[in-house]
């Protein structure tokens, strides 16, 4: 069996979100059911409904993402409302080698969005989607961290 690549994954629902972070903390952080239940405050027979019918209260999805350690529930709300979720930028400079990748990226992008409208596909889409998904992410992440440049948390001089 090969190793999921986390940071790639994305949910088809919000049932399939859950999920997925209790699999992460089941294989990254060696944490049952039981121990995540009980590092949110709440009974493994209420946890174990909330996984199985989606209907984990929002008020305890933070506490749950941050006892996986990871953030597919909230990805796929977010994205389920037309929404491009970002990383925060920490304020470190760019390099050239991240420059260099965004350029890239875009040239990714571009040539998937030609191949596509030359030759519309279902493979084609999905690819197209990728690519453009993974270039804004990465232009909205320097769009942010030039906005906080006036902030005084970001350091651009170390």
């Amino acid at each position: 069996m090969t190793r999921p690549i986390w940071k790639n994954r994305r949910a088809t629902s919000l049932v399939h979100a859950l999920r997925m972070c209790k699999e992460y903390a089941q294989v990254r952080r060696n944490l049952s059911i039981e121990r995540i239940a009980d590092r949110m405050g709440v009974s493994h027979e209420s946890l174990y409904k909330w996984l199985a019918t989606g209907k984990l209260p929002a008020i305890l999805l933070p506490s749950y993402e941050l006892t996986c350690g990871v953030h597919y529930a909230s990805e796929w709300l977010a994205a389920s409302a037309g929404r491009l979720v970002v990383p925060m930028p920490k304020g470190a400079k760019a390099d050239d080698a991240e420059l260099i990748a965004m350029n890239t990226s875009w040239a990714a992008a571009f040539q998937a969005l030609n191949k596509f409208y030359s030759a519309p596909s279902a493979e084609a889409a999905e690819s197209t989607l990728g690519a453009l998904r993974e270039h804004m992410a990465q232009v909205a992440y320097h769009q942010a961290n030039v906005e906080q440049f006036a902030t005084p948390e970001l350091d651009f001089e170390s």
